[in-house]
């Protein structure tokens, strides 16, 4: 039994943005229809802040496939030459239950998360959004930036700020455009990119937000919002983490990609644990926006959220289309097992 083994490399060569983005919005669909599965989580937590989390589920229906990642998140690794963000992905067919590959899941993580946040913009924004902020410029930043890009073309300012670190938001800027070209062949030459430092004036000027930090307390308070205001919330995925005011989910409608998911672990973690959300008074699933079963932004003055912790489903139909593109392109290891 042969099984595809790719590497990052690999991945980077067969991957295109806007084939990942489609693949994601399908796998959304399929949810709201109720054929895809979201598997309980499961995370330990090393000394010194270090994370392994394993997620797994499949896409059903036209897609057939499951299976699981496994996540590694060392901070300690930067100090010591090593990667900090590592994995693994497993992807089955759900037919058969046959290996379909196995494959660095960093970067597979890194090209559907930046989808996720995209397409939230693209379902919950304003169509006319003309200025982005981007909170958070560390490695998975550049794929949210990009998608969003890709999603609105009409995107004229990007402002960039970095609560933990403002002068990696400067260095940011100064090479982002060059990067969006190379790595993901996004064309940023039209749009004014610049590292801001004051984060209320930021969020105050911008029709959309992406979050995408380590945050364990808010960064972005329910005051500083303009009518009309979107924000995806990509950064609390994990029990604690925390981007924005919890009170921002009193005023805001709120889109999940998993309900449940999201109140346990997502940004809606912290408003739920307080009463303001549970899993039946969300708004609505992003899936269910995009299939056209609820109505997302209702009027322009409405502020949306879409908080997303990630489905192993997104990783495996991303995953599929890799080892699909790697057999036609000749590339990747073919291994038997």
């Amino acid at each position: 039994m042969d099984i595809k083994i790719l590497s990052r490399d690999v991945l980077i060569k067969v991957l295109e943005m806007p084939k990942v983005i489609h693949g994601v919005e399908s796998v959304y669909k399929l949810k709201a229809r109720g054929d895809v599965a979201a598997w309980p989580l499961v995370e330990h937590h090393f000394d010194g802040g270090a994370v392994m989390d394993i997620r797994s589920g499949g896409a059903f229906g036209n897609v057939g496939i499951h299976g699981a990642k496994l996540l590694n998140n060392f901070p300690a690794n930067q100090d010591k030459g090593l990667p900090v963000f590592t994995g693994i992905l497993m992807a089955f067919d759900s037919e058969t239950g046959i290996p379909l590959g196995v494959m660095d899941a960093s970067y597979v993580t890194s090209m559907r998360t930046g989808a996720a946040a995209a397409i939230g913009a693209s379902a919950l924004a304003r169509p006319d959004s003309e200025n982005l902020l981007l909170v958070g410029a560390g490695r998975q930043s550049i794929y949210l930036l990009g998608a969003t890009l890709i999603k609105f073309p009409g995107i004229k300012t990007v402002r960039v700020i970095d609560a933990f670190d403002p002068e990696n938001a400067k260095n940011y800027v100064t090479t982002i455009k060059d990067r969006l070209k190379a790595e993901l062949g996004v064309d940023a030459q039209g749009v004014a990119i610049e590292a801001a430092d004051n984060m209320e004036e930021a969020v105050g000027l911008s029709d959309i937000i992406l979050t995408i930090t380590r945050s364990t307390s808010p960064l972005i308070m329910k005051d500083w919002l303009k009518p009309g205001t979107h924000l995806s919330c990509i950064g609390a995925d994990m029990v604690g983490k925390e981007e924005i005011d919890p009170e921002i989910f009193r005023i805001a409608r709120c889109f999940a990609d998993d309900a449940k998911q999201c109140c346990t672990v997502g940004e809606m973690e912290i408003p739920a644990k307080m009463g303001i959300v549970t899993p039946e008074t969300v708004t609505g699933e992003i899936g269910e926006v995009l299939a056209g079963l609820k109505p997302g932004r209702i009027s322009n003055d409405d502020i949306t959220v879409f908080d997303a912790t990630g489905l192993a489903a997104l990783d495996l139909v991303t995953a599929k289309a890799a080892v699909i593109a790697a057999k036609e392109k000749g590339l990747g290891i073919t291994a038997e097992i």
